[in-house]
């Protein structure tokens, strides 16, 4: 289950770049454990941000009969925001593979990548750091149309940063 094919696409190709040189650092079960803590850490942080935001709307964290078009027409112009929070899905391991991204320039930040569009190697901290600057912005930025919960995304690499440094895993900063 996944929002589309480039979606799942690229969430599988990041598992399949960053995910093996991971899971050779920490070992499997290490991994294995890892992977979901980031993954339920990004969902932890998107529920916890769109709560925040149904209280700030509503005075409340829930509204009566979320199932009803009708209960959210009391609330005015914040009526589509309230009723995308409460209807929409999250679904895919996005939060999980931003995880594994950020494990990945943490642990080998000095490490150089070839991109898709881009002719020369660029280290993996800069390209790390540059994905988290547009998840930010994005989040900010809240674009009508952008389905992608961006917070998902920084939430599976801030859980990713605090398990790393919380299990003392070391990787390599000379690659």
């Amino acid at each position: 289950m996944h929002a589309n094919f480039w979606h799942l696409f690229f969430n599988m190709f990041g598992l399949f770049m960053f995910g093996p040189i991971l899971e050779f650092t920490m070992g499997s079960k290490k991994f294995f454990n890892f992977y979901f803590i980031c993954g339920i850490g990004g969902v932890l942080l998107q529920l916890i941000v769109q709560a925040m935001e149904v209280h700030a709307i509503t005075g409340g964290f829930t509204i009566s009969h979320p199932e009803l078009e009708s209960s959210y027409l009391a609330f005015g112009d914040n009526a589509q925001k309230l009723f995308d929070i409460y209807n929409g899905q999250l679904v895919g391991a996005s939060g999980a593979i931003f995880g594994i991204l950020v494990a990945f320039g943490v642990l080998y930040p000095n490490m150089e990548l070839l991109m898709f569009f881009i002719p020369v190697p660029i280290k993996a901290k800069y390209i790390v750091s540059a994905y988290i600057i547009y998840e930010i912005y994005a989040t900010i930025a809240q674009k009508s149309g952008d389905n992608v919960a961006h917070l998902a995304h920084l939430g599976g690499g801030l859980f990713a940063f605090l398990l790393i440094k919380l299990w003392g895993i070391r990787g390599n900063n000379y690659y």
